[in-house]
């Protein structure tokens, strides 16, 4: 009898441990969006599961009037690689509007990623902008 007690107790944990996982995954996520370089490009973006990927906009005060190309990096703000791993629509006037096709946010949050904003796209090297997804 107490050999069932304890499986039902552990099933119990399981099935709780389980709705948990599920529910830690946000829908939608604000990351803060830091200046970098002197900038001054501070901001936001939001990041939103759909059914066919992860919505991003990008939100950012005192940005150029030009195309500023846009990624999410691997790494962290702080330790990047300079490889994106997904492009994203440039950056216009502050303002930019993305769909990541086929990811999850979940996987975004489990990993080590940036959104990163590029001064212009004549100057890829220098970083305007930058937020970690976490």
């Amino acid at each position: 009898m107490r050999h069932l007690q304890t499986l039902a107790a552990a099933a119990a944990l399981v099935a709780t441990l389980g709705t948990v996982a599920v529910a830690a995954t946000p829908k939608t996520l604000t990351i803060k969006m830091a200046a970098l370089n002197g900038s001054g490009e501070n901001g936001t973006a939001t990041l939103t599961q759909e059914s066919d990927g992860v919505l991003v906009v990008v939100n950012l005060k005192n940005a150029p009037k030009d195309a500023q190309p846009t990624h999410i990096h691997i790494g962290t703000c702080g330790n990047i690689n300079k490889a994106p791993e997904y492009a994203l629509q440039n950056t216009v006037g502050g303002k930019g509007t993305s769909t990541v096709k086929g990811v999850k946010l979940s996987d975004l949050l489990m990993g080590h990623y940036a959104i990163n904003v590029h001064k212009s796209t004549t100057d890829l090297g220098t970083y305007a902008s930058c937020g970690n997804i976490k």
